[in-house]
């Protein structure tokens, strides 16, 4: 965690923290009861893990014992002293916390957080996980989508002068989201720093500091681990997505033939913000199943 913040834990969640890759400290909310099977949720790069509230909350009544978690760099999680932030980084965190739940807990990451899950389940530990959900993430993704996203979180690495500047910034990038009435969970995504800039929660190294996750330009590696899942798999893709066409979905498809497919309609890359409850009720039915 950045020094200067305070956690936010949301309603009904209760704080956690574990020791990552290296020691490196990752924050999360939890959800529900312990006892229950656990389902470990990640957000994409520039996203907190309240980005998961709303579904966590739905997996936890559904009897699930739901952790969403900061990536390392992110939100409240600590910042890597040199910059690693390297996909076998974020795969270390996730297979150190994973090693720590009392069942092989089930997957369900977003964009880079998807990427992590896919590498770990498919690439290094196959049988630790009990199933995987991918959220509009696949080994080939379209190179424009990725340069906008990068680009975007580039452009305001200066920060805000206030919140509402910031909302301009993310309705000006995703003009179909319409703008909040009410800017306050915006703090949930943004830190206050002393000179009282309002700046991203995550670590500007991590687009900068040249040891980033570049998984984009690893498809051959992300295609491999996805012909390696042995484990129950779930993609959820936005039908409006920028970053995988419907071409890439098919290709993540014929590597991985026991998979299901769920394409949302009215939904871009970032598919639990855009249509939660139609995600959230396609996750809660793979993971029934599973069960």
């Amino acid at each position: 965690m950045h020094d200067d913040q305070q956690a936010q834990t949301s309603p009904g969640s209760t704080a956690v923290r574990f020791a990552g890759h290296e020691g490196i400290t990752i924050a999360g909310d939890a959800w529900g009861n312990p006892q229950h099977p656990p389902v470990i949720l990640l957000p994409g790069g520039g996203q907190t893990r309240h980005a998961w509230g709303a579904t966590a909350q739905r997996l936890a009544t559904d009897g699930w014992y739901a952790l969403s978690l900061d990536l390392r760099g992110h939100g409240e999680s600590e910042w890597h002293p040199e910059a690693d932030y390297t996909m076998d980084a974020f795969v270390g965190d996730l297979l150190s916390i994973a090693k720590l739940q009392t069942h092989p807990p089930a997957l369900v990451g977003a964009s880079l957080g998807g990427i992590t899950s896919l590498l770990a389940a498919g690439e290094v530990a196959p049988f630790a996980f009990k199933a995987i959900v991918l959220v509009d993430i696949a080994p080939r993704m379209e190179a424009e989508g990725v340069q906008r996203i990068v680009a975007f979180m580039r452009a305001h690495l200066d920060g805000f002068a206030t919140l509402e500047e910031a909302a301009d910034a993310i309705t000006e990038y995703m003009p179909q989201r319409k703008r909040p009435k009410d800017l306050s969970g915006l703090n949930k995504n943004l830190r206050r720093d002393p000179d009282g800039r309002y700046r991203w929660h995550w670590d500007p190294d991590f687009v900068l500091g040249g040891r980033g996750p570049d998984a984009s330009r690893q498809p051959d590696r992300l295609l491999k681990a996805a012909r390696g899942l042995k484990i129950p798999a779930l993609l959820i893709r936005g039908q409006m997505s920028e970053v995988i066409s419907e071409e890439g979905a098919r290709e993540f498809l014929v590597a991985a033939p026991h998979a299901d497919y769920v394409d949302v309609s009215d939904a871009g890359h970032m598919v639990a913000g855009d249509r939660n409850d139609v995600f959230a009720q396609a996750v809660i039915d793979f993971l029934r199943r599973v069960r």
